[in-house]
């Protein structure tokens, strides 16, 4: 069944591997946009490889970043796989590229920005890479977090730079970006192309190449770290700020079963709240004395603590999380338990946000095994499809490589094959 998405006017063709450019499509799927995945038929994904595997081939990971995108395998170095790009590029719609390679790959292929523009003027062309197209890193290799290092995000949060559960730079950095640059050039398209000029009979071309780096983007995630260091001349320290550790009504408080609760009492309002919950009001006069404490010198040193933050994470070990969860249910201070994502998967806060999808559909085996929970994109709209599509309107998760080879080539481009 076709997505009656906002995005289903969109025929993206995908290059990508790995992380960032893969979630960037999937959320362009889920939002209704087409998406042809372009693989090679000689390197592997290692998306594709990491386990656990949902059949031979295909890793649960692959699975729910390609779902319902049609998958190709193409030598981009043979005449007749450069040759069916630039015709998908040229006669059938596929007017938005996304690809991950180092700058120069593709122009090698002849399937760089310039290339492909000559094939269709408007053609959107993003490029999402480590340093982005130009400049003296723009080749260098580079992962998640060695972005996070270079922009400055690794170097106040904790007492020591930390490993975190998913990949900011790659994701923030690279996926959002990615799909904020491409919608944006979409606009900017739009508008062109319903006012442009012609000129003995050819158009002007709306297209853009958007260059996308992580390491760019994750330096811009420093909103407010940024704000401050560059007005004062001040680079922040781990543990001092206000959201980063300073401050002990926001903070991760264990407790009696070890689990962890986090308390995100920033307001006077909601540390009143959180204080009286606890059991322990008085605490709100010492908390409003807080700057004075946190000037001793020996603070952080030795496994030494904040007096007030000693205080709170006795009393918070005192019981379980399930009884905190019952304690704070009813109690509007910004306390919530840490979940592990199977748990936040059957939360209420998150319903709509899983769903089942078919292992096999249009162009693979036949099949009926479904993977019971995928993510989906958390984005609402008021008309049209809700949470991205409906649940019914997956045809089937990522696929084997180049599952619709012989389709697209045979029925899209018209080739014998």
């Amino acid at each position: 069944m076709k997505s009656v998405g906002p995005l289903r006017h969109l025929k993206v063709l995908d290059f990508t591997s790995l992380l960032p450019g893969p979630y960037a499509t999937q959320l362009l799927n889920d939002l209704g946009a087409s998406v042809l995945r372009v693989e090679s038929p000689h390197r592997v994904d290692l998306a594709k490889i990491t386990p656990p595997f949902v059949r031979d081939g295909v890793s649960a990971i692959h699975a729910q970043l390609n779902r319902d995108k049609r998958a190709v395998a193409l030598d981009l170095k043979s005449a007749d796989g450069k040759s069916a790009v630039q015709e998908l590029v040229r006669d059938h719609g596929y007017d938005v590229v996304v690809e991950g390679f180092r700058p120069g790959v593709m122009a090698k292929l002849g399937l760089g920005f310039e290339d492909l523009r000559r094939e269709n003027p408007d053609l959107i062309y993003v490029s999402i890479t480590g340093y982005g197209q130009e400049g003296a890193y723009s080749l260098r290799a580079g992962h998640d977090i060695n972005y996070l290092a270079l922009s400055g995000l690794a170097s106040y949060g904790q007492a020591e730079p930390q490993l975190h559960a998913t990949q900011i730079a790659d994701i923030a950095g690279g996926s959002h970006h990615g799909v904020i640059g491409l919608l944006a050039a979409v606009v900017q398209r739009q508008a062109a192309v319903a006012s442009r000029p012609t000129q003995a009979g050819t158009t002007i071309g709306a297209g853009t190449h958007v260059d996308v780096s992580m390491a760019a983007a994750a330096f811009g995630l420093n909103c407010m770290g940024a704000a401050s260091a560059l007005y004062t001349g001040v680079a922040p320290t781990p543990g001092d700020g206000v959201l980063t550790g300073a401050l002990p009504t926001y903070r991760y408080y264990e407790t009696s079963d070890g689990r962890w609760m986090s308390v995100g009492a920033l307001e006077p309002q909601f540390a009143a709240a959180f204080l009286a919950a606890i059991g322990m009001p008085e605490l709100l006069a010492k908390l409003a004395l807080y700057g004075a404490m946190r000037t001793d010198p020996d603070r952080g040193k030795d496994g030494r603590q904040d007096p007030l933050a000693e205080e709170i994470a006795a009393v918070m070990h005192s019981k379980t999380q399930a009884q905190w969860i019952d304690v704070f249910r009813d109690t509007d201070c910004c306390v919530e338990p840490v979940l592990n994502v199977l748990e936040a998967s059957r939360h209420p806060a998150f319903e709509g946000l899983v769903t089942e999808v078919p292992l096999s559909g249009a162009g693979t085996e036949v099949g009926t095994e479904t993977i019971p929970q995928q993510a989906l994109a958390a984005i609402k709209f008021s008309r049209g499809t809700g949470r991205g599509k409906e649940q019914h309107e997956y045809e089937f998760s990522g696929v084997s490589t180049g599952a619709h080879t012989s389709e697209v080539l045979r029925d899209v481009l018209g080739w014998k094959v």
